[in-house]
This record gives structure tokens, sequence and C-alpha cells, in this order.
């Protein structure tokens, strides 16, 4: 509360110390529109900092504001889902009225009231003023030097100090590292393996690995999956980079560790590299990308894009009649089955790489009155609906492997199913998934399906990360790479026992994070403490051990991070940054 009132004292005398100093005419009205507007401000930004902290366990800082202003038409849907209530529309009628008449009404009821108000001496008034600003500015100070932390600042003093935070990172564009560089100008080569066979990436929105069946058997969320992975290669132990459906298209499509900062995925050309869909186009593949979502979301017409893709098909190009919405931009998946049908029967005669986007799985998880039904998978009533999401993505896929049975397709046809990132329901107080730098936010699922392999079911047990999908679907084509080298490692080959991933948060200046073997390491900035946690013996990461290593050993873990991150931000040209 420190900061809070400190800030408070300051912008009271601020105001207070202005007023002194202006004693009528125009300037008078310029200081009283000002504060009103400015304490209009504050009050939005403080009550919309409440409840950000209130439903997603965090603080609102410059970032998030930053990521969102320029997207009011894709976050329109969720501020009005539903119609806004008239006692809302009341409210912000009373509240631009008052903005509007408010200080004339109030100044005359005061003066009526006390009369006459006494003038304050011209030679006193600047004097008193002086000295008001000057404790405004000391109180201002002091809500910056004892909000230590985020949690601990004022939101409107947070926002102002990590957007400066932001302003003075140190642009890495021009640093050169020793790290290998991008593989830009990849491409495959024949080998006598090669064997041209389609294939499918089956992204499943917001699913986290402990809540699908066959990473724990006990929830039957997802029974067609667990019973596909019996005979197909699991992975136990894979990650995301960056817990965003965007950055993990990059990682899983173009084999490299995505930007750590917002963008430049939406951006036309922001990805300096080859991605799959390039490198299989240049052997005589088709390409299209579906999406069970708005177009808008996270402007994925522009990523399908960037990353190589022909054919793009978003909900907008489906039809949605018989299909219910699952969140404020998605429909059920099953409503890309017919597009996706159509497209297969044209293109069947080649190879194909197509990618399924599903939707269903992101909030706000509407997903108990499809045709489907629902299950209780929770007493909670949000986790229920979450679960009940995965329930119909399991649906979809089993349609989805049906379709390519009965087009003739299976047999042909390598399938790679992955979760984009976790979901944190406040088993570490998050709500949310972007800044969830835990295990619910993290790991994700990854199960690779091929008719000609894997028939008794495979398991890998080391850290694998999103990197590792392409070079994997490389060597199962029988292709090699030339002009370039992908940084992930074949998932039919043993993973390295000494490998360490890297992890990012999406928000600016919230956290980083890092795995080696079974020992993994969270830095939150001056969010909250550093936290270490034995993942082998404490696997929901509820035992903090950060107090049994040493300065020395923290800093290493945390220096190693900051290097990667300037080390993988400098591969994105003027637009990384540190």
């Amino acid at each position: 509360m420190q900061s809070t009132i400190f800030f408070n004292l300051g912008f009271g005398l601020l105001w207070i110390g202005l007023f002194a100093a202006t004693r009528g005419g125009p300037l008078r009205k310029v200081v009283v529109i000002l504060f009103h507007a400015t304490a209009i401000l504050v009050v939005i930004v403080n009550t919309s900092g409440h409840q950000y902290l209130q439903q997603n366990g965090t603080t609102l800082d410059y970032g998030t504001i930053a990521e969102w202003i320029p997207k009011l038409k894709e976050i329109e849907p969720i501020l009005f889902e539903g119609g806004v209530p008239l006692l809302a529309w009341l409210l912000l009628t009373a509240a631009l009225l008052y903005v509007t008449l408010g200080p004339l009404v109030v100044t005359r009821t005061v003066r009526g009231w006390l009369g006459r108000p006494r003038t304050t001496s011209p030679a006193v008034a600047p004097r008193f003023s002086f000295v008001l600003c000057s404790l405004a500015f000391g109180f201002g100070s002091l809500s910056v030097l004892n909000g230590t932390t985020t949690l601990a600042r004022d939101t409107f003093v947070n926002i102002i100090v990590t957007g400066v935070d932001t302003a003075m990172e140190e642009d890495t564009s021009d640093v050169v590292l020793s790290a290998k560089p991008l593989p830009a100008h990849a491409g495959l080569a024949h080998t006598p393996q090669t064997e041209k066979r389609n294939v499918v990436l089956v992204h499943l929105e917001s699913t986290r690995a402990q809540s699908v069946t066959p990473y724990n058997e006990g929830l039957k969320t997802m029974p067609f999956l667990h019973d596909l992975a019996k005979e197909s290669l699991l992975v136990e132990r894979t990650y995301v980079v960056v817990p965003r459906s965007s950055k993990a298209s990059v990682t899983v499509n173009c084999g490299i560790e995505p930007p750590l900062y917002q963008g430049p995925e939406f951006e036309p050309g922001g990805i300096p590299t080859q991605c799959l869909a390039g490198l299989l186009k240049d052997q005589g593949y088709n390409t299209a990308f579906f999406q069970s979502s708005s177009e808008t979301m996270d402007q994925y017409k522009v990523v399908a894009e960037n990353l190589g893709y022909e054919e793009y098909y978003p909900s907008e190009s489906m039809d949605p009649e018989g299909f219910e919405a699952t969140n404020y931009f998605s429909y059920e998946d099953d409503i890309m089955l017919e597009p996706s049908e159509r497209w297969l029967k044209e293109h069947k005669n080649k190879p194909f790489l197509v990618q399924y986007l599903t939707g269903t799985g992101h909030d706000d998880y509407r997903c108990l009155s499809t045709r489907y039904g629902s299950e209780h998978f929770a007493d909670d009533d949000l986790l229920n609906r979450y679960l009940n999401c995965l329930r119909l993505q399991d649906l979809f896929l089993q349609n989805l492997f049906e379709q390519y049975k009965s087009l003739g397709l299976y047999e042909d046809t390598i399938f790679v199913i992955y979760g984009d990132h976790g979901e944190g329901f406040k088993e570490h107080g998050r709500l949310l998934h972007g800044d969830t730098p835990w295990e619910e936010g993290l790991r994700i699922p990854l199960i690779i399906h091929d008719p000609k392999r894997f028939q008794n079911g495979e398991r890998i047990e080391g850290l694998s990360n999103q990197t590792d999908i392409l070079p994997t679907v490389v060597e199962m084509l029988g292709y090699e790479v030339e002009n370039g080298e992908y940084p992930g490692y074949s998932l039919l080959r043993p993973l390295p026992g000494d490998r360490t991933l890297r992890f990012s948060c999406i928000s600016s200046r919230k956290c980083l994070a890092s795995i080696k073997g079974n020992e993994k390491y969270i830095y939150h900035y001056d969010n909250q403490p550093e936290e270490v946690f034995n993942l082998a013996e404490d696997p929901l990461e509820e035992h903090n051990l950060a107090d049994e290593h040493t300065k020395e050993q923290l800093d290493k873990r945390r220096e190693d991070l900051f290097q990667w991150r300037s080390n993988v931000n400098s591969k994105y040209g003027s637009h990384g940054r540190g």
C-alpha cells in the first residue's frame, strides 16, 4: 500500500499546487480540465489493473497495454460479447456528463454554499504553490522507491516504470554473437530414402500436457488421442519456447526459436528463415492452412503467409451453420472438415503439407452446449469448461482421421499433433498462458503418428521442444537439409542428455526460465523472487529450492538467460531487442 499512498499524496498535492498558482482566467480552466482528465485516467488505470490482477494473478504493465492497443478490433468481441448491460451504458453516460459539466456544477455549488471565497495574496501564492509541488515530487519519488516489485507498486506507477524500462532496453540488433546463424537459405536434398509423403500438422490451441489423457490417464478428456498414442511416437517432456500461439507456429513450422518480444511474425517478411512449407513447396508439395478461428486472431493471415503456406482458410471462409461458437472468435473445430475434404479431393494427386489450427481450447471456453454434449471433469466451473474444450478437440481429431481414411490418404500421411502452449488455472496464481512460466504453461503434448512406423508405440524421455518437429519431419520424409542447419534435433535419434531448454514470457521483463536435467530455474525480474524446482521430486513446482543455491549459481543461470535472449532477438534484424 505504501507506493499507492505516496502516489496519491503526490498526485493530490501536485494539483493543489497548480490550483494555487493559477488564480483565474483561461489558465485556471485548462488546469481544471487537465485535473479531471488525469483523475479519470488514473481511476481507469487502477480499476483495470485491479481487475487484471484478479483475473490473471499478475500485474498490469506497459507491455500488456502496448500489445493490445493496436488490436482493438481483435479484442472488441471480448469486451462486448453478449452486449453491454444497460447499467454499464448508464454509468458511462453519467461519467461523460460529469467530465463535461462536473467541474462547472461543483464549483458553482460550493461557491453558493460558502459565499465569495477568500483570495490568497499574490505574493504568497507562488511560494505556497512551489512548496506543494516540491512535496508532490517528493511523495511521487517515494511511490517509485517504495515499490521495489511490480506487485508492490501503484498500478499507474508500475505502467510508467515498465514503460521507461522498455524504452531503455538496449537494442542488440547489431550485436554479433557466437550462436549459429539462421538457415535463411536452407533447402532439401534428395537421398536414397526420400519418400514424398503427406504431412499434417495439428496445432491444438491452449492444450497443456497434464490435461490430456495420453499424459494423464486418470483424466478422460482425449480418449481417441490416448488410443492413437499407443501406436505413435510420444515425447514425454516437450516444451514451448514462448507460451503464445503465434510463437509456437514459428517454432514448429520454421524450426527456430521465435522472437522473444511482440511480433515480428505479424509483419510481412518478419520471419528470417526458410520454413517447412517453403522447403516442401520447392519439392513439389501443395500447402494449405486451415483454422476454425477468425483471421483477426493474432493476424494469422499474415502469419500463415510468413510461414510459406500458399492457401489460407480462416473461419470467415467457412459455413458456420450448425456449429457453435466455442469462444469469442472460434467455432467448433469440425467447421474445418468440409473445406478440408474439398481441398484434399482437389489436391490428393500431389504430396501436400496441411496445417489445422484448432480454436477450441482458447478462453472463454464455451464448450458445454455443442451437439456432443458435455462431461463432468472438474468441480471448478472454468476448469471444467476448459477440459470439455479439450474433449471437443479430441472429437475433431477422430473425425479428421476418419476423413483421411475415407479419402484413401491415411496410409501415406504423417500426422504431427502438438499443443501450442499450456494454460494456467491459478496453480501458481496465474489464470493465463503468456506469462505463466511453470509446467502448466510450458509443457505440452507432442505425438507423431505414422501408419508405417511406431505400431507398438514408442516413448522419448529426454528434453525436447518445438524446434525438434521440423528436423524430425524432414528425416521421416528421407530428405537432408543443405545450405543451412536447424537448431533442433530429430526425434528419431537419441536426444542429448546435457541439453538445456530456455523459455521466455510473452510480456517484456516478466519472466525467463530454463531447464537442465530435472532442475528448473525461473527469473521473474522484479515481480517476485527467483525460483528453483526439482521436477523429478516436485513436478507440481510447490517447493522453491532457491535458498539452497549460492548467489553465484543463481547469477550464472540468470546471465545465461540474458545472453540467450539477446542472442535470439538479434537474429531478427532491426526488430531485435534485448
